[in-house]
């Protein structure tokens, strides 16, 4: 990695849950809610939520955080369709919230302590209100561009999306690190592209295999292991 001299960061999965794809978080609030569903209904309303937060302009642009998932649960309970009580609503709402919280108390360090070496952009498939979320979480400052999919209309996987973090830094690729938690959505089209990457493999989605001709430079459990990696060189 001594090569590096640019970084770019996928948000959601990476820097507010550590590496912890966003349906195991919620998932893990439905079950201290008590709410018992199979993984097949689970996965058609996190699915089902999740486009329809990306199709339809439900989330405004000044919307915080905690607005965010207290919105992207109604759209849960509304397709469980009476499963899910209001009170465990809130609940899964709150939970998933302190959890972005106590996440955030360690890996605002490690992405503060980085942006003090390098230039940092932040690409990320999101709602249009990730600037507002940025500054509720303090870390807006560490980050001299976003890049948000719902802002430029272009998604992950799609290479293009990182291509704007690569010409925001004004670096060649190859001088660009790529850390997010998804192999397909960030490591393979950021490789595609030249760039280095770091996988932050924590619990995902589904199991994700590395191309053999497309493997990350470096796969973390932690975002803390961030700062020995770029910086002890």
């Amino acid at each position: 990695m001594n090569t590096v001299k640019g970084i770019i960061f996928d948000y959601g999965g990476t820097i507010d849950t550590n590496g912890t794809h966003w349906a195991e978080v919620i998932r893990e609030q439905y079950i201290k809610a008590g709410l018992a569903i199979d993984d097949k209904l689970f996965r058609e309303t996190y699915i089902y939520g999740e486009r329809a937060l990306a199709k339809n302009p439900i989330i405004e642009s000044t919307d915080t955080f905690c607005t965010l998932l207290e919105k992207k649960i109604a759209i849960h309970c509304k397709y469980l369709n009476g499963t899910m009580s209001s009170i465990q609503e809130k609940i899964i709402a709150q939970g998933c919230y302190l959890r972005v919280l106590d996440t955030m108390e360690k890996t605002r360090s490690v992405v503060e302590s980085l942006s003090r070496h390098y230039p940092m952009v932040l690409v990320t498939n999101f709602y249009g209100n990730m600037p507002t979320v940025l500054k509720e979480f303090a870390i807006e400052k560490f980050f001299i561009k976003i890049v948000e999919s719902s802002v430029v209309g272009i998604r992950k996987p799609d290479p293009a999306l990182f291509a704007l973090g690569v010409e925001a830094l004004s670096l060649p690729s190859k001088d660009v690190v790529v850390i997010g938690d998804s192999y397909r959505k960030d490591i393979f089209p950021a490789h595609t592209l030249g760039c280095r990457t770091v996988w932050i493999k924590g619990i995902g989605w589904e199991e994700e295999t590395p191309q053999s001709d497309a493997l990350p430079d470096a796969t973390i459990k932690s975002l803390e292991e961030l700062p020995t990696l770029l910086l002890n060189h």
